[in-house]
């Protein structure tokens, strides 16, 4: 797969690498600014090889964890799954320009992405609210395992096309709420 790694390195910088974990961790010193630091150098020194094998071993044990552990796979697929349902979301929000700034002035793009992040957290925080009053309609405890699985990123239910119905607000519950969509009343009227 590749070369031996050279733990005598990591040996001779020891020291060195114990006190830039410590630096970090105590807040010292940001992650950046010892990033920043060993990228300044023109050539690799040995603190940044000791690093790179210390790096080596990590990525290893990370990638022996990750064939023997399916778990550890379903978790991570888990997390990329809500990524993409944040991009997915912002895509659809953003399609009239096709997901694209095309702004020239980066302080026009940071606009428009503080706009943009600003339209997901609403649907987000809506949609987590119903989410809420959903479980709490259902009643009875629920296994956190698998309210881990539920993503408050659907937008099926939010016009983004620009016509709105405002005709439907006047249906609200007394708590400023609509009804909940309850699919068990709508299979009963089916039967």
């Amino acid at each position: 797969m590749g070369r031996t790694i050279e733990t005598s390195a990591i040996e001779a910088d020891w020291e060195d690498i114990v006190r830039i974990v410590a630096s970090i961790k105590e807040g010292a010193v940001a992650l950046s600014a010892i990033l920043r630091k060993l990228a300044a150098y023109k050539r690799q020194n040995r603190l940044d090889f000791a690093l790179a094998e210390l790096g080596r071993i990590e990525r290893t044990l990370f990638t022996r964890d990750w064939l023997e552990q399916p778990d550890l796979r379903r978790s991570c697929q888990a997390g990329l799954n809500k990524g993409e349902a944040r991009h997915t979301l912002a895509a659809a929000i953003y399609t009239n320009r096709q997901g694209r700034f095309t702004d020239r002035l980066i302080e026009n793009q940071e606009y428009r992405a503080s706009g943009l992040n600003l339209l997901i957290a609403a649907i987000a925080f809506w949609n987590a609210l119903y989410m809420d009053r959903a479980a709490q309609h259902l009643g009875g405890p629920f296994d956190d395992a698998l309210l881990a699985h539920l993503s408050p990123m659907g937008w099926a239910h939010i016009s983004l096309t620009g016509d709105f119905l405002w005709n439907r607000a006047s249906r609200l519950s007394p708590g400023g709420f609509r009804t909940l969509n309850d699919p068990m009343a709508r299979l009963k009227l089916v039967a």
